[in-house]
């Protein structure tokens, strides 16, 4: 009876956290697998309260960037070109450079990002996730240079009057993983292949402490349905670790040159489509169950993106090899928003065009 007094507990106690903690955001999620052959992929879901009229982009090297914060702003040279899928075209929301680095960024409603300095240089939010894009090949590189903070996050109100709150999670061809977040002014880092998966409030180390309460029951026993983060962070957990790490002999005769990358991806989309939520549905008074838009899911093994819209019945994929992004090789556009319809390897579809502006921020 104790046993059974104290498990109770502990589950309304992890109740009460995740329907308390979960009230104000918008929901995506992010996972990241990997298998034998050196195989790896991240699947991310984005969704949200409306369309976010989303493009893909393709990026060279050696473009100059300032971080669109004033006079203070933090510049850069791209090291690496990249391939992303902007949101509202004012800012990178998602994507993978041509060295298999993957940024995501999802929503946090915690996130707060200090006050500027008269010294620490700024950048806007918007180029978050772009300047690790242009600037790192590895995990290891990243979190060494961010650690120091060499910027200072400025988060501007983005273009459906949302508060730009946000947190970043990376990962790069060899597996490994980091979660930004600012909580209270200060980073918080989670560094390690351990961290595979990303969704929403709570804070990331909360999420771990609910996560690991639903291990202890286990996915086979019970799992938590709801569209929820903290539901959709243990489903995603389970899920991504539950699909198979090579071939599986009873499907791999039916996946395309039956290679287990290629079952891989498919994989790791099915735990994507099984954490979004259906295109138009929403939850009066909780905007944090918002529809899912898109999905990617980047195989970082072969530089390959997969773009899967959820308003197009096909899933569309992009080879970075078959892009230029030597410097000075032209910014390219492929339009997804408004409808537009694509299936298999779109690369000859991208079209020369005029980059977006990054959503600036005022110090």
């Amino acid at each position: 009876m104790k046993k059974i007094k104290i498990k109770h507990s502990i589950a309304m106690t992890v109740f009460c956290i995740a329907t308390t903690l979960t009230q104000s955001t918008e929901a995506c999620t992010r996972a990241l697998f990997v298998g034998t052959d050196a195989v790896v992929i991240t699947g991310r879901s984005m969704d949200w309260g409306q369309d976010m009229y989303s493009d893909l982009w393709a990026f060279p090297s050696g473009i100059k960037r300032d971080g669109a914060a004033g006079a203070k702003s933090i510049a850069w040279t791209s090291k690496y070109g990249s391939l992303i899928v902007s949101g509202y075209n004012a800012g990178t929301a998602d994507g993978m450079n041509e060295k298999g680095l993957v940024a995501n960024l999802l929503y946090l409603a915690e996130s707060d990002y200090g006050k500027p300095n008269n010294e620490t240089p700024l950048l806007s939010i918007s180029l978050w996730a772009q300047y690790v894009l242009d600037n790192f090949a590895l995990v290891a590189e990243a979190v060494d240079a961010l650690k120091n903070e060499p910027f200072i996050v400025l988060a501007p109100v983005i273009p459906d009057g949302s508060p730009a709150m946000l947190h970043l999670a990376i990962s790069d061809e060899k597996g490994d993983s980091a979660i930004f977040e600012y909580i209270d002014g200060k980073l918080s880092i989670h560094h390690g292949k351990q961290y595979q998966v990303m969704t929403n409030s709570p804070i990331f180390s909360k999420q771990l402490a609910l996560n690991s309460y639903w291990q202890g029951i286990g996915g086979l026993t019970f799992i938590p349905g709801t569209n929820r983060a903290a539901d959709r962070f243990a489903r995603a957990s389970f899920l991504i670790g539950a699909i198979p790490k090579e071939a599986a002999p009873h499907y791999i005769t039916a996946v395309p040159k039956h290679d287990f990358t290629n079952q891989a991806v498919a994989s790791v989309m099915g735990v994507m489509r099984n954490v979004s939520v259906p295109l138009g549905i929403t939850t009066p008074g909780e905007p944090n169950i918002s529809s899912t838009l898109w999905r990617t899911v980047s195989d970082q093994k072969n530089k390959i993106l997969f773009f899967d819209s959820a308003t197009s019945p096909n899933t569309l994929w992009v080879p970075l090899a078959d892009l230029d992004f030597k410097e000075n090789a032209p910014v390219k556009k492929l339009t997804t928003a408004g409808g537009k319809i694509y299936s298999g390897n779109v690369a000859t579809n991208f079209v020369e065009a005029k980059p977006f502006a990054f959503l600036p921020a005022n110090p």
